[in-house]
């Protein structure tokens, strides 16, 4: 059977082989023969027995020639050799044991006790072979687990130690003592008192102990250990033998390491985060309390820095951030951070929460002190950073916060030194504010609004209102704008000036952008269908909206949704959009003009448009700025600004839209100077769809719907000039 072990005999006796096969096989074991000791070896490596009966005495090759073969080949030193031989002198003892063999047999063999002395052997090599294993396992499991285990006799000093452990410390068992005080020449110099004291503690207090430490390798390399142990004491009580674990924990100790630069710090310019700078101000205060000097929160945020991100992308992006960061902190002095040991270790106090935000701690002993240092900020920040060859300006916005003043604890002066930051935005920028209770309101305000505009669409809040444009010559009624008002449930009229900026930040300008196109060519769809009049319609298109790669489809969805003829759209762009990135802004308006309708550069003087660029821009008219508008003619700066704009777009074969006009002598002087058309209070306050209907009933113009009407002209002066 299979299970059965196998017995090869080797002996050159027929008798002799015969009497063991009888032997064995009565006693449950499988038998194989051979002759001499060459066909022996040679049967080994074909049979691999369990066992093998070798006898000493062989013509062609000895017993003890035979067994040293078989120890050579592979497996054969595991297998049990058993020696029979008539030789009972001690050197033949002494030579079968040298060659390998596992143990001898005296001839005449006992054969009633063969099969029970075989089947010990077979046993005990089985119990050797299992320790073996165990060992090479616990050896393989030590190696892998970087872990060496060890055993300190106290009274004598020796101590034994795994193999593990001299690959830990780099030293081979032959170059490392056996003594205890060896193993403290390989603790690196500032941790050895550490290991003695716990040495000394786990002994005297006989308790277990732990300790992590660092070892110094011949090559000068450092491996960090964790080491911990037991002691074992005699009756009395005494103290007399330790033994342990080392285990190399170098890389879990940097995996921790890197985890926790992960958890607390950022990873493009190594800077705390918010977490941990939200640590170290909570200690930072505690600290304030105790010793009664003062603290002030920083926030700073970089003014515009998403259009870094859209000119040069993320990776430029990063560069400035990096610039920025290492720019903020060689900007502060030493005497400006919390004191070192008020911190108790901590070396760091500007941080990167996010995004373009930094924060800053300051010990100040003034709070006026805190103002000094943003300007320095400011000033380091203002200089240009040159990122992929290119020149680029940015400035910050600063908010200041004081302990305990505008909070007690870092939540709260976090929080108000960013609403002063934020404050610092609405001031114009590049600038640094201090707190005040009022920042709060206003920031809770402006959240409610933002969440209140996250709905207004979906609940139909928005409407469209109309604004007429007059043609000079004749005063008739060419054109309107679509202006978007919102009608806020509670607020009332929210104005544009406060929603549409916050359209812009959050992203919603886009939706809303699109429900515009759609209200206005439903508008002039209504207009056609109830038999009025049709005039163009103006649209504004906000620059997150123009980026959008599908604009000229939503464009064209939207005129085919409701019918409305190209021609009598028209699209404004500001000049800022317009220049961003002339290649790009090109091409998407001649996908625009390709649909029929007309563009308008809006609030055109405002942005920094040359001629060289002007020109390449298939364009339709040009909106002169309000500002421009309002001081005329007194102010000569505006009177020759309006005036050249006027020269050159008639030049370049574009017409002229005058915004803001409010009285006569305004209009007069556009008139004077040539302008085609314009639009103000002083002919009509943008109206609901009802009212410009009703104007525009009363007062026919020249239609541009695809039907021949007769063209009427009608003069500004017989426009109503509603109330502002």
């Amino acid at each position: 059977m299979p299970d059965q072990p196998l017995v090869l005999v080797i002996d050159d006796d027929a008798a002799i082989r015969l009497l063991a096969r009888e032997t064995l096989e009565q006693a449950g074991f499988r038998v194989e023969e051979q002759a001499d000791g060459l066909a022996g070896v040679a049967a080994f490596e074909r049979l691999r027995p369990d066992i093998v009966l070798l006898d000493v005495q062989m013509s062609s090759l000895d017993g003890f020639g035979t067994c040293a073969a078989l120890r050579h080949l592979a497996g054969g030193d595991h297998v049990p050799v058993l020696m029979m031989t008539g030789l009972d002198d001690p050197y033949s003892i002494n030579r079968a044991y040298e060659v390998g063999a596992t143990d001898f047999i005296t001839k005449p063999i006992p054969w009633p006790m063969l099969g029970h002395r075989v089947r010990y052997i077979l046993r005990a090599n089985r119990a050797f072979l299992d320790l073996t294993q165990s060992q090479a396992r616990l050896i393989n499991a030590q190696r892998i687990a970087q872990l060496g285990n060890w055993e300190w006799h106290v009274t004598t000093g020796e101590v034994q130690r795994s193999e593990e452990i001299y690959r830990i410390i780099g030293l081979s068992a032959q170059r490392f003592s056996g003594a205890y005080g060896s193993f403290l020449e390989v603790v690196h110099p500032d941790d050895r008192r550490l290991v003695k004291d716990a040495m000394y503690i786990a002994l005297h207090r006989q308790q277990p102990f732990n300790v992590d430490f660092r070892v110094v390798r011949p090559d000068g390399s450092i491996r960090v250990v964790h080491e911990q142990g037991e002691v074992h004491c005699d009756a009395t009580g005494t103290p007399v033998r330790m033994q342990g674990t080392t285990q190399d924990i170098t890389e879990r100790k940097r995996a921790a390491e890197q985890i926790r630069q992960l958890a607390l710090y950022d990873s493009l310019t190594g800077l705390p985060n918010r977490h941990l700078f939200k640590q170290q101000l909570s200690h930072a205060i505690a600290c304030a309390q105790r010793g009664g000097h003062g603290l002030v929160v920083l926030s700073l945020d970089l003014d515009r820095f998403k259009r870094v991100n859209e000119t040069l992308g993320h990776g430029g992006g990063d560069l400035l951030l990096k610039d920025a960061a290492s720019r903020l902190s060689k900007s502060l002095r030493a005497t400006d951070y919390v004191a070192r040991d008020d911190l108790d270790g901590i070396h760091q106090c500007v941080a990167r929460p996010g995004g373009d935000e930094f924060t800053v701690l300051l010990s100040v002993e003034q709070t006026e002190d805190a103002a000094k240092v943003a300007r320095r900020i400011l000033e380091a920040l203002s200089e240009p950073f040159v990122v992929d060859a290119a020149e680029i300006v940015v400035s910050a916005s600063i908010g200041i916060a004081v302990y305990p003043l505008d909070g007690g604890d870092a939540e709260s002066l976090l929080k108000n030194a960013d609403a002063a930051m934020h404050h610092a935005k609405e001031q114009g920028k590049n600038n640094y504010q201090y707190y005040n209770g009022e920042m709060n309101s206003s920031a809770l305000e402006r959240l409610a609004l933002e969440s209140d505009l996250h709905r207004a669409l979906e609940r139909n809040e928005f409407t469209l209102y109309y604004q007429p444009k007059i043609e000079l010559i004749g005063g008739s009624i060419v054109g309107v704008e679509a202006l978007i008002r919102w009608c806020h449930p509670e607020r009332g009229l929210v104005s544009p000036v406060e929603f549409i900026p916050l359209a812009e930040e959050t992203g919603l300008i886009i939706g809303i952008g699109e429900w515009v196109l759609r209200s206005a060519c439903a508008q002039l769809r209504a207009w056609d269908e109830s038999g009025h009049t049709a005039v163009p319609v103006a649209v504004n298109i906000s620059a997150k909206q123009f980026l959008q790669r599908d604009i000229a489809e939503t464009v064209m969805r939207a005129l085919r949704e409701h019918g409305v003829p190209p021609h009598l759209l028209e699209l404004e762009i500001t000049e800022s959009t317009a220049m961003h990135n002339v290649e790009a802004t090109s091409t998407t308006l001649r996908e625009l003009k390709a649909l029929g309708v007309h563009i308008a550069i809006d609030d055109f003087g405002t942005g920094y448009s040359s001629l060289s660029y002007l020109k390449r821009l298939p364009i339709d008219s040009l909106k002169i700025d309000r500002s421009f508008v309002t001081g005329l003619p007194g102010d000569q700066d505006d009177a020759s600004i309006a005036h050249a704009v006027i020269t050159m777009a008639h030049a370049l074969r574009l017409k002229v839209v005058a915004e803001g006009v409010e009285n006569k002598a305004q209009l007069d002087f556009l008139a004077a100077n040539g302008c085609d058309e314009m639009q103000g209070f002083y002919f009509s306050r943008p109206l609901p769809a009802k009212e410009c209907t009703e104007l525009l009933t009363a007062h026919p113009v020249c239609p541009l719907w695809p039907q021949d009407e007769d063209n009427s002209e009608v003069n500004a002066s017989r426009l109503a000039t509603p109330a502002r």
